[in-house]
Order: C-alpha cells, then structure tokens, then sequence
C-alpha cells in the first residue's frame, strides 16, 4: 500500500547496470523538467539511513567494550557499501541484532559466519517476502512534485510495488550502455557485484516502455532524452 500523501502523475523507475549511465541520465532529465515538477528518488536513501540508525546503535555498544571496534565497524560498513554488498551488510546487521549475535563476525569470512548463514539468507528473504516494499515506501514520503523518477531501481518487486500502488502512471526507463563504453567510464566486472541479484534482478524483467542507448553518442542520447520529455509533459 502507498503512503497517504500527494498522488504522482508520472512515475519514471529508471533502471540499468553499473556505469551504463542510469544516474546521469536521471540527472540530465530533471535539470531539463526542473526541480519543481521533477524529484529523483533513490531507493538507497533509505537503506543507508537504516545503516545510519543501526550504525549508532552498534556503535553505542561497542564504546561500552573497546573503543576500537567501532571504527573497525565502521570501515567495514563502508568497504561493503564501495563493493556492492550493501544488502548483504544491511541482513548480517539487522540479523544479528535480532539474534543477538556479532555483526562483525557475521560480515567477516569465519566459521562464526558460516554457523549462521543458512539462517541469515532465510532471515532474509523472509523479510523481503513480508515486506517487499518497505524501501519503496520509505523513499517516497512527503514528495510533492508531480514527477517521481527512481534512479537506482533493481528488482522486479520495485517496479511490481509501484505498479501496484500508483497504477498506469508507472513508467519503466531501461538505460543500455555497450561493454566497451562501460569500461571507458570504469566499469570492471567485479564478481559478487555484477553477478549478483542488485545487478542482474531485471535481466529477463522483458519489454520495458523506454530504453535510452547510451553508448557515447551525444547526439543521439539528446534526441531520446527529448522525446522522453515530452512524454512526460504530455502526462501532466
């Protein structure tokens, strides 16, 4: 269920792999729509305040222990989150402080882990299963702008959350990049990462409504990226 608030008119879930371009792209449609009728939503926002909130928690504990395991929590969180392990991070965290078990031993390659890990991956997917739209929600309270645009959207449960919340507003935006372009921008195949559900969750998702090719052609990335625009105002 949606949160009560403003009803967009128009939601864009923007969608597309590591360095083809998607927050460039998101970025380049609301400075063309303006802030006011256009707001980019990201649905990590909400995932690293979560990590913010359990962050302090931890810390809090960990000063009452030793005042150096903190700032290893710390960089451990924050390796994990440069290495695209985020959610990985977030069940090892919210995981262990249901159960009360060590968070960093959870994130570390350990015995210790491995005691855990059926039970961690379970933990997790019942989560998601009982509530697969809390990000979504999280990200979209208090929004006023007639235009949403999600930029960092991965799972078919996004998109299948805001379908079923805001209906045929919902618009999915596929952005493409060549491998070679990719690798211009700095993309390098990281196992883990870009093999993993955050990266691949919308590879056979099927027919999205837009697909913006962004291979390094200007020209013709401006031309789509006009045509989306009047769309979008053709909506309102």
């Amino acid at each position: 269920m949606a949160p009560q608030g403003d009803v967009p008119r128009l939601v864009l879930l923007v969608s597309g792999k590591r360095k083809s371009g998607k927050d460039f792209v998101a970025e380049a449609l609301r400075s063309r729509l303006g802030a006011d009728l256009c707001a980019v939503l990201r649905l990590s926002s909400p995932l690293k305040e979560r990590y913010a909130q359990t962050l302090n928690h931890l810390g809090r504990q960990a000063r009452c222990k030793t005042g150096h395991r903190e700032r290893c929590i710390c960089i451990k969180m924050e390796k994990n989150r440069e290495t695209g392990e985020a959610e990985a991070a977030m069940r090892a965290l919210c995981f262990g402080q249901e159960h009360g078990l060590d968070f960093q031993r959870l994130l570390g390659a350990s015995v210790y882990k491995e005691a855990y890990r059926r039970d961690m991956i379970r933990w997790g997917e019942e989560k998601r299963q009982a509530d697969p739209g809390f990000f979504c929600r999280k990200v979209v309270e208090g929004v006023s702008q007639p235009v949403w645009l999600v930029s960092d959207t991965r799972r078919a449960s996004d998109i299948q959350w805001f379908r079923e919340a805001y209906g045929a507003v919902t618009q999915t935006v596929r952005v493409v990049a060549l491998e070679q372009s990719r690798q211009q921008r700095g993309w390098v195949f990281t196992a883990g990462v870009d093999d993993a559900e955050s990266e691949c969750g919308l590879d056979n998702f099927g027919a999205f409504d837009w697909v913006i090719e962004n291979h390094g052609d200007e020209r013709h990335l401006e031309e789509q990226l006009e045509d989306l625009v009047a769309f979008v105002h053709s909506r309102l």
